[in-house]
């Protein structure tokens, strides 16, 4: 298997969990999921793994295992400030995503 494959490979792993593939859909559009925050923009720096925490009701080190996969899958960026881990989509990677599963589509 290529880099390029096994990374595809990944990022559907990923997302093939329904609390993870949530937390994508609400990171693509921060605004509209999450109140705003005292420290970091949500577009600009991503969402607070707190904010994160409370809209899913799952305690941190769940959601924390959670984010490293989407992380490790190239889905998901991390940023710290202060002491607080901020997350944001990484739409490049899920564009290459979509455009495996259209060349996919295509083929049939």
């Amino acid at each position: 298997m290529t880099n390029i494959e096994m990374s595809s490979v990944d990022v559907f792993a990923a997302l093939g969990n329904d609390r993870r593939f949530q937390i994508v859909q609400w990171l693509h559009d921060p605004v509209a999921h999450f109140p705003a925050q005292q420290d970091g923009d949500l577009v600009t720096d991503g969402v607070c793994s707190g904010a994160i925490v409370k809209k899913l009701g799952l305690s941190q080190p769940s959601v924390t295992a959670h984010m490293k996969i989407l992380i490790a899958a190239n889905i998901v960026r991390s940023k710290k400030i202060k002491q607080w881990t901020f997350y944001q989509i990484d739409s490049e990677s899920l564009k290459q995503a979509g455009n495996l599963i259209a060349g996919l589509v295509g083929k049939n």
